[in-house]
């Protein structure tokens, strides 16, 4: 076994190799960027060495720094992690060439599965089922639009050397393709430096699954079964599970042993998934290969019990797989939900700045939070902004959903925006509950995932107004301790009164308290409630509200108090201050920036009449590119950017001017 790996890679990733590496007592070298100089992997790790400046392409895409990071270290081997580069074929390479272990396969199959067109190819020769398609070598625009009028529409447009769901695109119609394969090919070069493409047809409803392999240099292959990981946005997984559920077993075992011959095809060593588009009846067509660890591994280290770390660095130091397949079984169900700072209302826009307040649920045999944030520290623009997975196992489906709902309710995050709500929405809406799954749950559950009521109401608002009095008679008390002081609502044959004022979407919201013999009486909104309660915990008050006990989580920054409740996180502005309203969107003369992030596209010059909703510029942000669109149809009377230029949230992109027949002519004199 190795005595020192370097892990070239960072956040939770990293620190989740840390912690394996210390039970079987290696030590571990951390790389840095200037961004993560203060970072959990950084404190972790044994030692850290410092690789370059904020930017991936400048710190860790950089190979020759890793390797002399490992070189100066004396570390024997690299465990890559996932993204960056854990399936570049040169950086395997040069592991190689200097005598360092790559924990990951053989450069080989990292070529072989590399490109998606190759890939297919070989699992065609293998007796692999594929989609129908084109994979081959042609790029020229208008012989991939005959192909994809040759398979029949809808079609997907993807990346040969793509991941992520980075370089996608869905074509519906022939008079759309040529423009959606431009898209396709810049996303592509800009993510990938390869702007090749193949074309498949589009599976209605289709469910993603694909299947842990395991493979060691003996000659030993097993399946450690699969995970379900349908339920996604911009092509991206959110929310995966295994086993799969509601699927045949004769389907199941299908695609195992498909996924073990396509090890096989490639002479595979390590961790590899293999993955698979399937049809509702079970219809299971080769995607592609991840020749990696992957995000979602957890579900399957939960049931199966197997820690997939370990088993890597045991193969990469030429042991044999700890386990035969016959030796392997599921043991229950488990989820993963990916904990994102993001704005789901937003259209997922990822949301930028410090966690101000964090919370985790507490870590048993059925929970467990694999991360590498920690309260204060700051989500950028420069890596993928996902805060943690949380990972839940049961021993069935159904108790591993109630498991989930629980731990996502005690998960708390404030000073930016998140997606935990959300996914508890995914969690109990009608399809996941019944495991109805496809890639389109997202779209098909619109209404109950998005259009959902305010969840203040009124005993709500009153138990945040009253955590905010005892608040401020705890900072009262502490300041002024004094007998006057101890009891600061009573006066002689007068009942004590405070009022607290909160402010949400613009509105007030007053509650008087009056001191009582048992507590308070609170009036708000012309109702009286008895309340009583007490600050048990730092950011938590024990409460009751007539006869109803609870305890609510919160907490308190200079001029917001948040609590959480049922997994929602609701903000009240308790500053003495002005708010200024955001101007309405509908009369607009400028577009700003929604995010910081890099201009990738220029379509219209200064002057150009363009109509509502055409797309003006694209931004790409956190490796994703995003449509600047006009408001109305106008004239773009200035562009203040131009293709490469760096911008920050709120830069104004461009002027526009309202054409006069849409801002000024009636509906009926248009009609």
């Amino acid at each position: 076994m190795f005595e020192k790996i370097l892990i070239a890679n960072r956040g939770e990733i990293a620190c989740r190799v840390i912690r394996t590496a210390k039970k079987l007592g290696i030590a571990t070298v951390a790389v840095y960027s200037d961004a993560d100089a203060k970072s959990q992997h950084v404190k972790q790790a044994d030692e850290a060495i410092y690789i370059g400046e904020s930017p991936a392409a400048q710190s860790y895409l950089q190979i020759d720094r890793i390797i002399q990071a490992a070189l100066a270290t004396g570390a024997q081997a690299i465990h890559p992690g996932y993204g960056f580069l854990s399936e570049n074929d040169q950086f395997a390479l040069a592991c190689e060439k200097n005598g360092l272990v790559f924990i990951g396969p053989p450069v080989a199959a990292i070529l072989a599965m590399g490109l998606k067109a190759t890939s297919k190819a070989l699992m065609e020769k293998a007796g692999v089922p594929l989609t129908p398609g084109y994979h081959g070598a042609n790029q020229d625009a208008d012989f991939l639009k005959q192909q994809a009028n040759n398979i029949g529409y809808p079609v997907l447009i993807k990346a040969s050397a793509g991941g992520g769901g980075k370089g996608m695109r869905l074509v519906e119609s022939e008079q759309d393709f040529l423009s959606s394969l431009a898209s396709c090919k810049s996303e592509a070069r800009s993510s990938f430096g390869n702007d090749d493409v193949l074309v498949e047809r589009y599976v209605v409803n289709p469910r993603h699954i694909e299947v842990q392999v395991f493979a060691d240099t003996h000659g030993n292959c097993v399946h450690l079964f699969e995970r379900d990981c349908s339920v996604q946005r911009r092509h991206q997984k959110v929310l995966e599970e295994a086993p799969a559920p509601l699927m045949a077993e004769v389907k199941l075992e299908s695609m195992r042993q498909a996924a073990i011959e396509a090890a096989r095809a490639v002479k595979y060593v390590g961790a590899g998934t293999v993955e698979f588009i399937v049809e509702q009846d079970g219809t299971a067509y080769f995607m592609e290969m991840n020749t990696r660890l992957q995000v979602e591994h957890p579900v399957t280290e939960m049931i199966t019990g197997q820690d997939l770390v370990e088993w890597q660095l045991r193969v990469a130091a030429g042991e044999t797989l700890p386990k035969q397949q016959h030796e392997l079984s599921i043991h229950g169900h488990a989820l993963e939900a990916r904990i994102y700072a993001e704005e789901p209302e937003k259209d997922f826009l990822p949301a930028i700045g410090q966690i101000s307040y964090l919370h985790y649920p507490e870590q048993s045999q059925f929970v467990r939070v694999d991360t590498g944030i920690v309260e204060g520290d700051e989500i950028t623009t420069f890596y993928d902004p996902m805060i943690a997975k949380l990972i839940v196992w049961a021993p069935n489906r159904e108790a591993a959903l109630v498991q989930m709902h629980r731990a996502l309710g005690e998960f708390h995050v404030e000073g930016l925006g998140n997606n935990i709500a959300f996914l508890d929405r995914i969690v109990r809406c009608d399809s996941f509950k019944h495991a109805r799954l496809d890639t389109n749950l997202i779209q098909r559950e619109q209404e109950a995932l998005f259009n959902f009521p305010n969840p203040s109401n009124a005993k709500l608002i009153v138990a945040a107004a009253f955590i905010e009095l005892l608040l401020r008679l705890q900072k009262n008390q502490t300041q002024h301790r004094s007998v006057w002081n101890s009891a600061p609502l009573w006066r002689l044959n007068i009942t004590g009164q405070y009022q607290v004022t909160l402010k949400q979407e613009e509105e007030s919201q007053q509650v008087v308290f009056s001191s009582t013999a048992q507590g308070f009486k609170a009036e708000y909104a012309g109702q009286c409630f008895e309340i009583s309660g007490e600050l048990d915990q730092a950011n938590h008050a024990a409460l009751q509200i007539e006869q109803h006990k609870f305890g609510l989580s919160f907490s308190r920054s200079t001029d917001l108090i948040t609590v959480f409740h049922n997994s929602q996180t609701i903000r009240f502005d308790v500053a003495q201050q002005k708010f200024n309203q955001e101007d309405d969107n509908s009369s607009d003369t400028g577009l700003k920036a929604p995010m910081p992030g890099l201009i990738t596209q220029v379509l219209v010059e200064a002057g150009a009449v363009v109509k509502k909703d055409q797309v003006l510029l694209t931004l790409e942000a956190m490796k994703i590119e995003y449509s600047i669109r006009a408001p109305n149809d106008g004239v773009l009377t200035a562009c203040y950017f131009q293709v490469g230029d760096q911008v920050k949230s709120g830069d104004e992109l461009v002027a526009f001017e309202l054409s006069v027949l849409a801002a000024d002519v009636p509906e009926e004199a248009e009609a």
